[in-house]
């Protein structure tokens, strides 16, 4: 079956290649290239806007729009789409909200199909930089030519890059979202061949590491119709999802033996991703999280015919440490948790940086390895929450990132001001790790937050959202899954349902 997919490939790009150079079949003579020729951008005025001011603003929506809580902050890789902006913006959006803006990687390499030519390998851009209408996006030429001169299946095809959108529609969410410098790696990937991507990833596989990160450019379902997508993209998603190059290639063959009216195919970016598991699927401390899922039907109201988009962040496990019968916290280490909230917030909203904190007065309890939200309230309102269900990183630490997300990054409200702070009541909920059940008699009003998860689809309520509202067992579900997950009053009858606890607590009753 497999086999007969690989066939279909080559058809579509048979009749691509027909208006292509007869010779563009790249070898190893052609890795000479000329420096200083930056790449112009081709798709601006078109995919997104070619004016600054209007790209800018145009990100600040899809940014406004995404998902924007973070799951793990050892994002190693994420994938996202490359359509236009106005059909896969928001899901790109999603996707680079996983990273962090403010750390500095050694290198962004980015995977992307090739849409215009058919070639063995991979092509690196190694002759400029690359250019938005943000300015300029610096290549690391020393890294992408000593690349090509180790590696056969890495090379230099101009063809690959003149024309093509998928790496450059990245760009501006990169430009949008990082605070900090950064260099990347285009690679542009014309193989139709496995034995080529296992050959791309044992060549970037010593890369993957926290010091860089990995974008892989994909759209899913090509024209079938929205129902359709929804369940081809399912499928192919949760198969990225476990981590598994073989669950892909099945899935693949799954939704091709379907005979899905109009289905072109399932992932245009298969060779990238498949390049990535090759080298995430032998990692166990590698987690494959979901992140946000819509098709080009959701944006435009045509169900007729559509495309899909998956963002899916790749991040690195950590010991969790905290269990439910286990974690506590003092008066003391509850009131420094506020403070280190609060006082996190005055610098980040005066100076948009985040202080340090004094380790002497950070506890055990407080190093633990546990998620957490941040709820804020004004005059009794709800001002912002933001949270996070597991964690990479130390208690205190995400309590900072959380108070920052829930005061700037929450799309319900605008950004606190400053002059707001001291009328800003702070609530912090500690998070045990999410368990499971079988049925609803399990749950504990008032004791048990849920979250529920169908598909892609994802929501949550907190275990003191049960005490404010006064809602039966049947209606913290349904408002949970109508409100948060999008999925129908109805729709936790056929999701997967997950409970937890939280030690909450606030300033007002500190």
């Amino acid at each position: 079956m497999w086999l007969k997919i690989i066939a279909r490939y080559l058809v579509v790009l048979f009749f691509v290649l027909l208006t292509a150079d007869c010779n563009s079949q790249t070898t190893k003579g052609d890795k000479k290239h000329q420096d200083g020729i930056d790449r112009k951008p081709v798709v601006a005025g078109s995919f997104y806007p070619d004016k600054p001011e209007s790209l800018q603003k145009m990100l600040e929506l899809l940014f406004a729009r995404s998902e924007t809580v973070k799951t793990y902050d050892d994002v190693l890789a994420i994938i996202s789409p490359h359509a236009g902006y106005p059909y896969s913006g928001k899901v790109a959006a999603s996707a680079f909200n996983q990273i962090d803006p403010d750390k500095t990687y050694d290198n962004i390499f980015i995977l992307a199909p090739s849409h215009q030519i058919m070639f063995n390998g991979a092509s690196i851009y190694n002759a400029g930089d690359y250019i938005t209408p943000l300015g300029k996006v610096e290549v690391n030429r020393e890294l992408t030519n000593e690349l090509i001169d180790k590696h056969d299946v890495l090379i230099y095809h101009p063809d690959a890059h003149k024309a093509e959108h998928s790496i450059e529609v990245q760009l501006p969410f990169l430009q949008y979202k990082m605070n900090k410098a950064f260099q990347i790696v285009p690679i542009v990937i014309g193989t139709q061949n496995l034995k080529d991507c296992k050959k791309i990833a044992a060549a970037l596989k010593p890369y993957f590491t926290e010091h860089n990160l990995f974008v892989i450019s994909t759209d899913f379902s090509h024209y079938p119709t929205y129902d359709d997508a929804r369940k081809v993209d399912q499928r192919t998603g949760e198969a990225i999802v476990a981590n598994s190059v073989s669950r892909v290639m099945d899935a693949i063959s799954e939704n091709e033996s379907a005979n899905i009216n109009n289905l072109v195919t399932s992932m245009c970016g298969w060779n990238a991703v498949l390049s990535v598991l090759f080298i995430t699927q032998d990692m166990p401390d590698i987690h494959v999280i979901p992140v946000d899922y819509q098709n080009s039907g959701d944006e435009t109201g045509d169900q007729s015919r559509v495309v899909g988009y998956h963002a899916i962040a790749f991040a690195k496990k950590k010991n969790q440490n905290m269990s439910e019968n286990q974690f506590n916290l003092s008066k003391e280490e509850k009131a420094n948790l506020l403070k280190i909230a609060r006082e996190t917030m005055i610098e980040y909203l005066e100076s948009g940086k985040i202080p340090d904190v004094d380790k002497n007065a950070i506890t055990p309890a407080m190093q633990e390895y546990c998620g957490a939200f941040v709820t804020l309230h004004l005059d009794g309102a709800l001002r912002g929450c933001i949270g996070r269900f597991s964690a990479n990183e130390p208690l205190y630490e995400v309590v900072q990132k959380m108070a920052v997300s829930a005061a700037t990054e929450d799309p319900r409200f605008p950004a606190v001001k400053p002059d707001e702070m001291d009328k800003i009541d702070l609530e912090i909920s500690v998070l045990t790790p999410l368990q499971k059940i079988e049925s609803i008699d399990e749950i504990e009003m008032g004791r048990h937050g849920i979250y529920i998860k169908k598909g892609f689809a994802t929501g949550t309520f907190l275990p003191q959202v049960a005490k404010e509202t006064g809602w039966t067992k049947e209606e913290f579900l349904g408002h949970c899954a109508r409100s948060k997950a999008g999925i129908g009053w109805d729709g936790w009858k056929e999701a997967e349902i997950f409970i937890y606890e939280a030690l909450v607590f606030s300033e007002k009753e500190l």
